[in-house]
């Protein structure tokens, strides 16, 4: 998982074929790097604290597990997704390595809700928090499959860049 020199590292992805195939044992497996990075210790961005939307509780997980490991567009019906799943070691780094060069990282809005979106480019991976101003919330995290999407996310980037620049921030 390397590649540029000033890249940013990633941890190695965690994947089902490593729990021979078993489901449970592997969404148990994933939870428990979750837990670890999120629920056992107290993860911070830019020195506001992160908390969890925990509820509702999905298969005796928090809400936020739930939103970094499953896609859909109806909440009722969100399906297990194993590339989000394999990558659940990736959140948490990204989010305490926010400032390195490597990363990209900008503000924007999705309706009234300002959303922080790290995005490492090599991984095609984002993570996406959202700002409730005491506190951050870790909205969700995937991998970006798409190339017009990557290149969206990119321009998105470059846009705020070039807004924040002529604005002298």
């Amino acid at each position: 998982m390397s590649g540029a020199v000033n890249e940013l590292e990633l941890p190695e992805i965690i994947t089902l074929n490593e729990y021979g195939g078993d489901f449970t044992s592997y969404l148990e497996a994933v939870y428990a790097i979750f837990k670890r990075d999120f629920i056992d210790s107290s993860p911070r961005y830019e020195g506001k604290r992160l908390a969890l939307k925990k509820h509702p509780y999905i298969e005796g997980k928090e809400y936020t597990f739930y939103h970094f490991t499953h896609d859909g567009d109806i909440e009722t019906d969100r399906l297990p997704n194993l590339r989000r799943l394999e990558r659940m070691p990736f959140p948490r780094p990204l989010i305490d390595n926010s400032t390195h060069p490597y990363l990209k990282v900008w503000r924007n809005k999705r309706g009234n809700k300002e959303r922080i979106l790290i995005y490492h480019e090599a991984e095609a991976y984002l993570v996406v928090l959202e700002d409730r101003g005491d506190y951050i919330l870790p909205w969700t995290a995937y991998l970006v499959e798409y190339s017009n999407r990557q290149k969206k996310l990119i321009d998105e980037y470059e846009a705020y860049i070039k807004a924040k620049t002529a604005q002298g921030n």
